[in-house]
């Protein structure tokens, strides 16, 4: 694959440094969950992968949507993104809730996310790898 872009970010101190991009537009803080014994008080890499999902499951819908020709200009997608013991170490799963227009008929709708989840690049870096659950609302 030839890359058409490259993102590039820097993290210090894990979980409890600063995630920075190398044209400054990122610069926060990282924090443990309070749920995972952390004080809560930055963003964690859970957040930022659900934030990147959601935005890219988006962004695939509307191409899918485009080429069917159904306005999905208005659907909205929420990454939920969980961590928990698996084996040795740690593992991620990810329930992908798709608000779709009321105009859209539920099959075309549920055709489309399934398009999005084949087109979109993190279903494909997850696939195979991690439990992802499509939930059309």
């Amino acid at each position: 694959m030839d890359a058409l872009y490259t993102a590039v970010a820097t993290a210090t101190h894990g979980r409890e440094g600063r995630a920075v991009t190398n044209d400054g537009k990122i610069d926060l803080a990282l924090a443990m969950p309070v749920e995972l014994g952390g004080n809560g008080q930055g963003t964690n890499p859970e957040q930022l992968f659900a934030a990147g999902y959601a935005a890219c499951f988006g962004s695939a819908l509307g191409l899918v949507g485009r080429a069917a020709k159904a306005d999905v200009s208005d659907a909205a997608v929420t990454a939920e993104v969980g961590i928990g013991k698996q084996g040795e170490g740690f593992g991620l799963k990810v329930t992908l809730r798709v608000e779709l227009p009321d105009t859209l008929d539920e099959a075309t709708g549920r055709k489309l996310v399934e398009q999005a989840h084949q087109v979109c690049p993190y279903s494909n870096a997850t696939r195979g790898n991690i439990e992802v659950d499509l939930v059309i609302e």
